[in-house]
């Protein structure tokens, strides 16, 4: 697979909804993660990113406005020793106490499916990266058959010896719609283009669409030293 412009990739539709960019900066000491939510009713518009110990959590902006908080409050971010999980729901407390049992991460996933948002099954995307000497990750997608809610379609995806300057993207619409179309195929291998955090964190937030974006957090660490350096914007302020 070709690797594509993050940027480009990203802005190639108005409406990716949530994604999750796990990679390695060009100089290859860094890994490189991003994550951001859009939204297209008032709902899910109504949402900032805070920090919540060593991740985050999504949290109203107006909670006055906050209706239902089911699908659109929970943690994107937790770490849990040395594996810092990714996703965009409460799966993300799934991953963390199953693997806290003993299971792997896909094993961790095989008793969530696609969220409960006919007519769209909203896909459920995950992602995890192992950094104990040497650095890995893993990224996964729980969605229905292609609309049809009786079936669950589970795909991992598991990344060994992460090469410098690259990465993978994956989210979950393929574009906007009604019903929303679900991610298809692998992640997208996307260049990682800086070393620089704020320059990646501009490049990301710059290239989602203005009018749906609400939320972007990114994370550098460093894969020797385990340093960890954190960016989170919010269009509401």
């Amino acid at each position: 697979m070709q690797t594509v412009n993050l940027a480009a990739e990203i802005g190639a539709t108005s409406y990716p909804g949530r994604g999750i960019v796990i990679g390695c900066t060009p100089d290859g000491k860094k890994a490189a993660i991003a994550y951001f939510i859009m939204g297209r009713s008032e709902n899910s518009r109504n949402r900032v990113f805070v920090e919540e110990g060593q991740g985050i959590r999504t949290q109203a902006f107006d909670p006055a406005k906050l209706e239902d908080p089911s699908l659109i409050i929970y943690a994107p971010v937790r770490v849990r020793d040395t594996d810092t999980i990714v996703t965009n729901g409460d799966q993300t407390d799934t991953i963390y106490d199953n693997m806290d049992q003993g299971d792997t991460f896909e094993e961790s996933l095989r008793n969530r499916e696609f969220e409960p948002d006919a007519p769209n099954y909203t896909p459920r995307i995950s992602g995890v990266l192992h950094i104990d000497g040497d650095y890995t990750y893993e990224m996964s997608i729980l969605k229905s058959n292609n609309g049809d809610p009786s079936q669950c379609l589970r795909f991992t995806f598991s990344y060994d010896n992460p090469k410098a300057g690259e990465g993978h993207f994956i989210h979950t619409y393929m574009g906007d719609g009604n019903p929303l179309p679900s991610y298809e195929g692998e992640p997208t291998v996307v260049e990682i283009p800086t070393d620089n955090l704020d320059e990646f964190t501009d490049i990301v937030w710059n290239a989602l669409n203005e009018d749906n974006k609400v939320s972007l957090f990114t994370r550098f660490i460093d894969v020797e030293t385990g340093k960890v350096d954190t960016r989170i914007v919010n269009k509401n302020k």
